[in-house]
């Protein structure tokens, strides 16, 4: 297979897949269609949990370290400033646009090609090819799941819209929702004590608190308060004001070390929804990186999460397309930074291996 044939069969498969809508939990038909055609068009040997589609690689042998290549099938659901369809594959020029085209079809099926070419060679490493679901939720029927089914991984390259440059740490995500406790009363008297009041405080404390350990890749933690609600009608004074807390952890600070460390600060009652998806990284010294350094690619720091937080193993981020196209109206990914993806993954991952 020459790189053209392999990437005009990925696109193929992409553009499908951009068809099928397949958000998070929902994707179920995209499942479907991926498996089948990885059955009987590419001949390979599939598996399947859920919607988690993984082939291990031929002469699989379990004395030697296990690579995963991961992608994920779900999307987010389309924003309503789409322009164009969401759901429709469109070529302009050397773009195609279409929900899920960089985050993460376009990943997807380049590390699907990659895997074909290598599966079979004589490589002193297993491979194995993952398509999780829910990723975009981090939900618990996805990687999470299907990870204790496979065998014993050692690394993993995880696809994401990086630039094809290599992540080497991405931010964790621990999301807290904040309770200010006051008393009701009639807005017209000097009786009740006003819940927004605290909730002010304690957004304040949010909005301008600098934790002291910074990351030189990923920068300070980040802390962003997203949603507020408080009160019933315009006289009585309310009793209680919630707001939610977005915040962005970097590796010097474990999720519930960094929750006992605010509960201490604000007098509001706090909750958080997960500790489990803390900040990921990999040494630069790791082969994969320094495999990637070799082709002349540029490590870097991932504000961004993905299911590198799920994966108790060394994990590297790179993938096609671009991460500020992710989650936006008319995403879209370049037939080139396929092609590119499917060239690099395989010497990449031919010399690592």
């Amino acid at each position: 297979m020459n790189i053209e044939q392999l990437t005009s069969e990925a696109l193929e498969i992409l553009c499908h897949l951009i068809e099928i809508p397949r958000t998070s939990r929902n994707e179920k038909n995209a499942s479907d269609y991926l498996e089948q055609t990885m059955r009987e068009k590419f001949h390979l040997d599939v598996h399947r949990e859920k919607n988690n589609l993984w082939c291990i690689a031929d002469e699989f042998n379990e004395t030697r370290p296990t690579l995963l290549l991961n992608a994920h099938i779900d999307t987010v659901k389309p924003v309503s400033s789409w322009k164009l369809d969401p759901f429709k594959a469109t070529h302009e020029g050397e773009r195609i646009y279409g929900l899920g085209s960089n985050d993460d079809g376009a990943s997807l099926v380049s590390l699907l090609q990659a895997f074909r070419v290598l599966n079979g060679k004589k490589l002193p490493c297993n491979l194995i090819y993952l398509v999780s679901a829910e990723e975009e939720v981090s939900g618990h029927d996805g990687i999470e799941h299907v990870l204790p089914l496979l065998p014993r991984i050692d690394m993993a390259l995880v696809g994401e819209p990086t630039g094809m440059q290599p992540a080497i740490a991405e931010k964790g995500l621990m999301v807290l929702d904040v309770t200010a406790h006051g008393k009701s009363g009639h807005a017209a008297r000097d009786k009740g004590d006003n819940a927004i009041y605290h909730a002010i405080d304690d957004i304040q404390w949010f909005r301008t608190h600098k934790w002291p350990k910074e990351s030189d890749l990923l920068g300070p933690v980040k802390m962003t308060v997203t949603i507020i609600q408080a009160g019933t009608q315009h006289n009585v004074i309310p009793d209680t004001c919630t707001f939610t807390v977005d915040i962005r952890t970097n590796e010097c600070y474990q999720n519930e070390e960094l929750y006992h460390l605010i509960c201490e600060q604000v007098k509001s009652e706090v909750k958080a929804r997960s500790f489990r998806l803390n900040s990921s990284n990999i040494p630069i010294s790791h082969p994969l990186v320094q495999q990637a350094i070799t082709l002349g690619k540029t490590p870097f720091g991932s504000p961004t999460l993905s299911d590198q937080a799920l994966m108790p193993f060394p994990s590297l981020k790179m993938g096609p397309g671009q991460s500020s196209r992710s989650h936006t109206a008319d995403e879209y990914i370049e037939v080139g930074e396929v092609k590119d993806a499917i060239e690099t993954y395989v010497k990449m991952l031919g010399r690592t291996c």
